[in-house]
């Protein structure tokens, strides 16, 4: 069985769950304070930025300071849970495929749900420009190039992040201990991002990137060029690293 048909029988296993919706839920909650508070956007309070701009920036802040990455979280548990309520993981540790590759084709899944989550983002985001234009009779829409861009480097970002939260749900059996420990990773990463060692944090790098990102759109108030040096092999290794070890234990408990 190839790798491609892995990530096919992973996805035929949650078909019926409610995992999308999970990943609808957040991008409405973020989103509907942007419709109810538009007339904020013209309240700039003397930043340098349009309103449009800060619409978007504002509107994908909590997105992608909490709701991402506990989506991550919650994913990441589910499909491990998934598999160990059902007996499923020792069906599968059976078969003749290299463990890895079932660890693999897991993280793959996650990391495309991750992927459907951001379409979700960018739809909401068009739905709520178009009703806050004609609530305000102003144009609210960005550049659709302009906004994929942003989304895709966000979700570039967040890989490393859920490879770490794929490694804990792998290293902690107990759903709870899991959940917590991804959760309670995700709170300093505002306060990390101000510091010199961002790039040893993962769960910093998608609001590292909109920051930058808001210091384009407002002149003066945040750095507007990424530090690709030592983010980049940094961010390579610990996605490595995480990976590397989730696999080893992947299904650890249940080999014994």
């Amino acid at each position: 069985m190839n790798f491609f048909s892995l990530i096919g029988v992973e996805f035929k296993k949650i078909r019926r769950s409610k995992i999308l919706l999970i990943l609808l839920i957040p991008v409405i909650i973020m989103w509907i304070p942007s419709i109810i508070n538009a007339d904020m956007n013209f309240d700039t309070r003397g930043i340098p930025i349009t309103p449009e701009n800060n619409f978007f920036i504002q509107g994908f802040m909590g997105m992608v300071w909490f709701m991402i990455p506990a989506s991550l979280v919650v994913c990441t548990v589910l499909l491990i849970q998934t598999e160990r309520a059902n007996k499923g993981i020792l069906k599968m540790l059976s078969l003749p495929v290299n463990t890895a590759k079932l660890c693999l084709a897991k993280f793959a899944v996650l990391i495309l749900l991750a992927f459907a989550q951001m379409v979700m983002t960018i739809a909401a985001y068009y739905i709520c420009a178009a009703i806050v234009s004609q609530m305000q009779n102003y144009n609210f829409f960005l550049d659709p190039l302009y906004v994929c861009r942003v989304t895709l480097s966000i979700y570039a970002g967040a890989i490393p992040m859920a490879a770490v939260f794929w490694m804990i749900a792998n290293l902690i059996t107990t759903p709870v201990f899991s959940v917590g420990i991804g959760l309670a990773s995700i709170v300093p990463s505002v306060l990390i991002i101000n510091t010199k060692i961002w790039f040893a944090y993962p769960m910093s790098y998608p609001f590292y990137l909109l920051m930058v990102e808001y210091g384009r759109c407002a002149e003066g108030i945040y750095e507007t060029q990424i530090a690709w040096l030592p983010w980049l092999p940094a961010a390579a290794l610990i996605t490595v690293v995480a990976l590397g070890i989730a696999c080893v234990r992947f299904g650890a408990a249940e080999r014994r």
